[in-house]
């Protein structure tokens, strides 16, 4: 018996045609939970402690004080490029430290 030449059909899908990016019960069906997930920490549990703001400050102002007495001639010795890289350290401690700002 030959074959048919015609054009192959296609399945066709019982029901309604999801929408972009909506999933289907079968394809929740199909997925797995996931071991790894964790859920996210609820926005009213967020809280910095009450030292983290002015530790943030303190090596802000620690870092721009030292750089600046260094130019003066404050800061014992001559001025130096160790007392601008302390400064410097300092300051992006705080940078560092803002970021666990909540």
């Amino acid at each position: 018996m030959p074959k048919s030449k015609g054009r192959r059909e296609a399945p066709t899908r019982k029901g309604p045609t999801p929408r972009k990016g909506e999933v289907t019960a079968q394809q929740r069906a199909l997925a797995a939970p996931s071991a790894r997930y964790t859920k996210p920490i609820p926005q009213s549990q967020k809280v910095s402690p009450p030292w983290l703001g002015p530790l943030i400050l303190g090596l802000l102002l620690a870092g721009v004080l030292i750089i600046i007495t260094n130019y003066i001639g404050i800061l014992p010795g001559e001025t130096s490029n160790w007392y601008l890289f302390l400064g410097l350290g300092f300051i992006t401690a705080g940078f560092l430290t803002a970021t666990s700002w909540r």
